[in-house]
């Protein structure tokens, strides 16, 4: 089994696996009610602890962005998320037992095959290839017809996931 997160002091989006890359769970870890990124860790500690049961062998996690773009995060906002990564990571390793390994939402889409036209959201890309494509991953709507925010969270760690599963499986061709 496989863990795939996508990292976010607001919401987490988690997704396992299996060795042939079927979906087993898909989830999102809401943590806006929770004001500090220590009561936040606690949440997503007992989530992971809970996600034992599963017998993950390898994680995959977003890598946090390294520099700013014009009208994005601020540098407070790109250290608290980086700083979240890191304790996230750690409480992967240590209730996991397993070092996750880092990948870049980039080179995840490029591996899942989802390409980002110029002047596109990728956010919006990566939701419509997943309604598209992906019926393992239940995209929910508001009443206006949006998907919820969560949905996003989950979209983006079916493709950690999925990229992951696609770097294990060029590692194990090799040999």
């Amino acid at each position: 089994m496989l863990l795939g997160l996508d990292i976010s002091t607001s919401i987490t989006g988690a997704t396992i696996i299996d060795d042939e890359g079927t979906v087993i769970l898909n989830e999102a870890w809401d943590l806006r009610k929770y004001k500090d990124i220590y009561l936040k860790s606690e949440i997503v500690n007992e989530k992971i602890e809970s996600l034992k049961i599963y017998g993950i062998k390898e994680v995959f996690i977003e890598q946090s962005l390294q520099s700013f773009r014009s009208g994005f995060s601020s540098a407070k906002t790109l250290s608290t998320l980086s700083r979240f990564n890191g304790i996230v990571s750690w409480i992967c390793y240590k209730e996991l037992e397993v070092a996750p390994e880092h990948i870049s939402a980039s080179s995840a889409r490029k591996k899942c095959g989802i390409k980002i036209p110029k002047g596109v959201k990728a956010k919006e890309v990566v939701i419509k290839h997943i309604i598209d494509n992906v019926p393992d991953v239940s995209i929910t709507y508001t009443k206006f017809g949006n998907p919820r925010p969560c949905c996003y969270d989950m979209a983006d760690s079916w493709v950690i996931a999925m990229a992951g599963h696609k770097c294990r499986t060029e590692r194990s061709s090799r040999f």
